[in-house]
């Protein structure tokens, strides 16, 4: 028989064997309470908007299926059953805390539809009112803005031939600002009149030289325009043989009015020089050039039939009364026609006429009978047309 002292071998496995099991139970009561506690709380949300939705009745259970009033127990009582998941989604707490808005994740194919769709609405609407500006614009009710009108002038051609008031008009309408004529009246600083034999010049006209500019100042004026004429002028003369106008004791001057008249007169690049040789014969001969142009320049008839008093009117630029080179230049001429001035050709031509029938053309003879049947039969053509027999 054992002694007092002793004990059962197997007793201390079965204590620890009960602590264990405790043990379990205490963890397995933590996880319900953790669970259940949660689910209690939305079931008990659940039912107190339930209950204000419906007339007053008894109170219902607390606590979910299978768990106790307190949510403790076996931790398969704690999911939360198909019903009040749905009522839960259905029913939002009463009171909840703000919530961070989710990053869209719809359809990435609807989203780039929407996006195109919203471009070409955009698209459709900006075209619509286009073609609308167009047509009121069309219709006249919606008039070009200012601004394309009166564009500011940094480009302007001045053609061969015009006189100061032309190149005036030519330049006002360019948008250059200031007085051309007042502006062309005396040579600025550096340019010297003298040097051409033009001391008693009352004006720059013929030193005026056309040609095209692109690089005036984005707001032009007359001084920058008189400046590049001048320029250009003194360029281009530099490079004309001046020696057969000397010995025939021209100055560049009388070039410069010879060149005017070739400008006006001739259209026809070919007869520049022939024309030059009839004026250079006429000087020589010391007859009247009977130049009609130098007395438009006078009258600033450009355009309609002079008149028989005004062919006889006695004025200084009257080239059939007045032998010699008109006052002044009565344009301002090209490159070609100062060379043709300078350098004429080899012809004992005296006359020149108009061609009928062709467009400006001229026939050049040297007697007075040649010239008299050419003139006869110019004044039949114009009588037959009612006014100029030209084909341009």
């Amino acid at each position: 028989m054992p002694g007092a002292d002793w004990h059962d071998p197997f007793a201390e496995d079965e204590a620890a064997r009960e602590r264990e099991r405790r043990r379990a139970e205490r963890e397995a009561r933590r996880r319900g309470t953790q669970a259940g506690l949660g689910e209690k709380v939305a079931v008990e949300q659940q039912t107190a908007v339930s209950q204000s939705q419906r007339p007053a009745g008894p109170p219902a259970r607390a606590g979910a299926a299978g768990a106790s009033s307190d949510g403790v127990g076996p931790a398969t009582a704690v999911t939360p059953t198909p019903q009040v998941t749905a009522r839960e989604t259905e029913v939002p707490p009463a009171v909840s805390s703000p919530r961070r808005p989710r990053p869209f994740t719809g359809n990435p194919l609807m989203v780039r539809r929407l996006i195109g769709g919203l471009i070409l609405a955009v698209a459709a609407a900006i075209v619509a009112v286009a073609i609308g500006k167009v047509i009121d614009r069309l219709e006249g009710s919606d008039p070009p803005p200012a601004a394309i009108i009166q564009k500011p002038a940094n480009s302007i051609t001045i053609p061969e031939g015009l006189d100061r008031r032309q190149i005036a008009e030519l330049a006002k309408k360019s948008g250059i600002k200031g007085d051309y004529l007042e502006a062309t009246k005396k040579p600025p600083k550096g340019f010297d009149l003298g040097k051409y034999g033009a001391s008693d010049a009352p004006n720059l006209e013929g030193f005026l030289f056309p040609d095209t500019w692109d690089d005036l100042p984005k707001k032009p004026n007359v001084d920058d325009l008189v400046g590049r004429q001048l320029t250009d002028f003194q360029q281009q003369i530099k490079g004309i043989d001046m020696s057969y106008a000397k010995s025939k004791n021209l100055t560049v001057y009388d070039v410069v009015k010879i060149a005017s008249m070739i400008e006006r007169e001739i259209q026809v690049p070919e007869e520049r020089k022939l024309a030059a040789a009839v004026i250079y014969n006429r000087l020589a001969a010391n007859n009247p050039l009977g130049m009609d142009s130098t007395i438009r320049y006078y009258l600033q008839n450009y355009d309609e039939q002079l008149t028989e008093s005004e062919l006889a009117e006695d004025q200084p630029y009257n080239t059939r009364i007045h032998p010699g080179l008109p006052p002044t230049p009565i344009s301002n001429p090209g490159a070609d026609s100062l060379e043709a001035a300078a350098n004429p050709a080899k012809s004992d031509a005296f006359y020149f006429v108009i061609k009928p029938g062709t467009c400006n053309e001229h026939s050049f003879v040297k007697t007075e009978d040649e010239f008299l049947a050419a003139q006869e039969e110019y004044q039949q053509a114009l009588q037959a047309e009612g006014g100029s027999p030209t084909e341009c």
